[in-house]
């Protein structure tokens, strides 16, 4: 499992690319977002490197 905070994220369409940038590199990965402490959950296999790499780049960067 892997807990990032996420700044930028704020609303619900941040919720939706969080989660489909997450689910394109691990269609499996569990992913939760709780957007009032702007944190993810990621349960997946992929190294934490990856992961915070593509929330990079889908525009929201791990803090």
């Amino acid at each position: 499992m892997h807990e990032f905070t996420l700044p930028d994220m704020t609303c619900g369409h941040c919720r939706a690319a969080v989660t489909e940038a997450v689910h394109e590199l691990d269609s499996q990965a569990e992913v939760v977002v709780d957007l009032p402490q702007k944190t993810v959950r990621i349960d997946s296999d992929l190294p934490r490197a990856r992961l915070a790499g593509a929330l990079a780049e889908a525009g929201y960067p791990p803090a």
